[in-house]
């Protein structure tokens, strides 16, 4: 089975990210959260100021990030706490020191959309084997391909859907409805036999229901306990326990109203009569004698089908009665040659 199989359709990532602002009793709870709503995966990320951001380019954000920053073994609990609960951990690892101490927690690896690019990056996830995601904001198709191509040089297993999926996201937060730019996720179908899905960074649902409507096989939205008073930009964008339970009835409902594709009459249509009763019928306008050629006069179409259907119209016209005939009643393909 795909590892991007979820429990209600689609796989569905909680991601606390830096929403604990640093605070590890805080991710502890988001993430006991998160396990309640019903999710297959919680997600982290994983650096330090100083292996993200050139603290002499940029000493802000150095700074900023620096202050969210959880200790190895904090994240180790976490990743312990999820298997408790039966989800699944991950992390966005931006520390390349990391990847050794956290890779036997993670059963897949999420690469951001920053680090597409990032071939020295890519190298590192791509040497432990195991399946990826790999969100593209920022990106163009082409060096969203390129970076396709080059994960896929190094290791054929990400030449497998089951191993290798696309997100379609937009960083930035929030964004409007109109750069969620799902169609992108058909574009990535048609051009890549790999799995893709949507991670979200609007104002509420909305969008991960359509692309759930769209064919996403993995969603992605950041979470988060309220929205009330937080000033950190994540919150605002993030789903609560609340709404991911009525979200995933949501997709339940989308899933029973996208059905299985194949067009046939359904139990409904079936049990209500309607497929007789809907559909027209061929009766006689007139008393019909045996021996009686049919003509176009002769015949009307009428509710219901509950004899010879009005597509056998053309089929009778022309042949001969071997029986007499009362107007309107029920024709029988029998007693016509």
């Amino acid at each position: 089975m795909s590892i991007w199989k979820g429990k209600h359709g689609p796989l569905l990532i909680a991601e606390i990210g830096g929403n604990h602002e640093g605070n590890f009793e805080y991710a502890q709870k988001l993430t006991q959260l998160a396990c309640e709503s019903g999710v297959d995966a919680v997600k982290f990320q994983i650096y330090t100021g100083d292996s993200l951001v050139n603290k002499i380019e940029d000493p802000d954000r150095n700074k900023h990030f620096d202050k969210f920053v959880l200790e190895p073994d904090q994240y180790i609990k976490l990743a312990t706490q999820c298997k408790v609960n039966k989800v699944l951990f991950t992390a966005s690892v931006w520390d390349p020191s990391a990847f050794e101490w956290i890779d036997p927690y993670i059963p897949f690896y999420k690469i951001g959309s920053g680090d597409l690019t990032a071939y020295p990056i890519l190298d590192i996830v791509t040497s432990y084997g195991k399946p990826i995601i790999l969100s593209t904001g920022l990106s163009t198709m082409v060096e969203v391909e390129d970076s396709v191509k080059y994960i896929q040089s190094k290791n054929d297993i990400y030449k497998d859907k089951n191993n290798f999926s696309l997100l379609q996201c937009t960083s930035m937060y929030p964004i409007p409805d109109e750069d969620a730019n799902l169609h992108v996720m058909l574009e990535y179908k048609n051009k890549f036999n790999i799995a893709v899905g949507y991670s979200d960074h609007t104002i509420g649902t909305t969008a991960v229901e359509t692309a759930v409507a769209m064919g996403a096989e993995l969603i992605e939205f950041h979470f988060t306990d309220n929205r009330e008073g937080k000033t950190f930009r994540d919150h605002q964008i993030s789903f609560t326990k609340e709404e991911v339970i009525l979200l995933i009835k949501k997709i339940k409902m989308i899933k029973d109203l996208m059905g299985d594709g194949v067009k046939q009459p359904l139990k409904s249509e079936i049990e209500s009569g309607h497929v007789e009763s809907f559909r027209r019928g061929l009766y006689f306008k007139r008393d019909m004698k045996k021996g009686a050629v049919i003509k176009k006069e002769d015949l009307v179409v009428l509710r219901p089908d509950n004899g010879v259907g009005a597509n056998e119209y053309y089929n009778i016209l022309g042949k001969r009665l071997i029986d007499n005939y009362k107007k309107l009643s029920k024709i029988n393909m029998e007693v016509i040659k």
